[in-house]
């Protein structure tokens, strides 16, 4: 039983990051930093959503509850600023859109990309069906596998050039806009399933 436990909660939650189907959002975000800048956006968009994570797990549903917020709600909040920024890069130059700091680049990296809705909801039912010491140990693990990948974000690069970048930019952007729609599709589904 906890043998099966940590595997449900180690492969919902690295279905919920889903790393590696935003590796090309943030190769295309970060193409225009130098790799020390990369590597310490990695750092802190890493660290920051692995925080909002793990605060989530202490307080995410009392704070839900006190403000009458539900999964749903944050799943059409977060498509739409999913929105609006893919927008913007699609309709932009190469560089639109783009932090230009790695400061600015905590959102959308940290949240909602990396720790968003769905990370949200899995930890939510991973809370209640195997508990806090498994779902903070499955935490753990995905996010330090994530932080191997995104810190490594610069082999991705070198490897697609420029124009590959400029391409891939483009392409993310229009994933970007596809994945904002079906959170703000699938949010407000829930909301009527729900009334």
């Amino acid at each position: 039983m906890l043998k099966n436990d940590v595997l449900v909660a180690l492969t919902s939650i690295f279905v919920a990051l889903d790393t590696i189907g935003v590796l090309p959002m943030v190769v295309a975000m970060t193409s225009h930093l130098n790799r020390d800048e990369q590597r310490k956006l990695m750092n802190l968009s890493v660290g920051v959503a692995f925080t909002v994570a793990i605060a989530f797990v202490a307080i995410g549903q009392s704070v839900f509850k006190h403000l009458g917020i539900s999964i749903f709600d944050f799943k059409i909040a977060g498509g739409i600023v999913l929105m609006l920024l893919g927008v913007i890069d699609i309709v932009g130059g190469p560089d639109t859109g783009k932090p230009k700091s790695p400061q600015t680049g905590i959102v959308p990296l940290a949240v909602p990309l990396i720790t968003g809705p769905a990370a949200f909801a899995t930890i939510i039912l991973l809370v209640g069906n195997v508990g806090y010491v498994i779902t903070i140990g499955a935490l753990i693990a995905n996010y330090l596998v994530t932080w191997l990948i995104l810190r490594n974000i610069n082999v991705i690069e070198r490897i697609l050039g420029k124009e590959g970048s400029i391409v891939m930019s483009k392409i993310a952007a229009l994933l970007l806009v596809a994945i904002a729609v079906s959170m703000i599709r699938t949010g407000v589904f829930d909301a009527i399933r729900a009334f």
